[in-house]
């Protein structure tokens, strides 16, 4: 079964929630999309972020991950207010299916970077973490602006990276999107 099936569900997901019904997900779509996978469900409206909701560790069986955070994204992003039944016609969604995590290590900032280009990343320390997907790349192709950027989301000092030693993950994502 092709993997846009999820693409479908995401949408259906939201749909089924602004008419407040409950969605109906085929046997054949569990069966298929039965082992547990994390995923991030990504809403774009006119080419601009509009939400973006998911997991990072495996949870869940990925149909149920990926309906939750279809929701999640529309209605629950703190960054935005809910979709409504009007916009969703404009909204476009693109689902990240996400490789388990892997804590790196580096000696240095530039083995850092190096370790890091292109890649979805997990930045920790203490109670501080922000992840940004791999996609983010297209619009942070800097490694230091990235890491800086990732640093303020995780609700750190911008430079926090070049003064600490942070736990870093990082993980690979297959992308689907309408």
């Amino acid at each position: 079964m092709d993997k846009k099936v999820l693409l479908k569900i995401a949408r259906e997901a939201i749909i089924s929630e602004l008419a407040g019904k409950n969605l109906v997900v085929e046997e054949k779509i569990k069966r298929e999309f039965s082992e547990k996978r994390a995923c991030f469900v990504t809403l774009k409206k006119d080419g601009e972020l509009r939400g973006c909701i998911g997991s990072l560790i495996p949870r869940q069986e990925l149909w149920k991950d990926v309906i939750e955070n279809a929701k999640n994204a529309a209605f629950k992003d703190p960054r935005f207010y809910s979709v409504s039944k009007e916009e969703i016609r404009k909204i476009k969604i693109e689902i990240s299916i996400l490789s388990l995590p892997k804590e790196i290590s580096y000696r240095g900032l530039d083995e850092l970077k190096r370790k890091i280009k292109g890649k979805g990343v997990i930045l920790s320390y203490t109670l501080h973490s922000a992840t940004y997907l791999p996609q983010v790349w297209e619009e942070i192709e800097n490694e230091e602006e990235f890491l800086s950027s990732l640093c303020l989301k995780a609700g750190l000092p911008a430079n926090f990276w070049k003064e600490k030693t942070l736990k870093i993950e990082t993980y690979s994502v297959d992308k689907l999107e309408e």
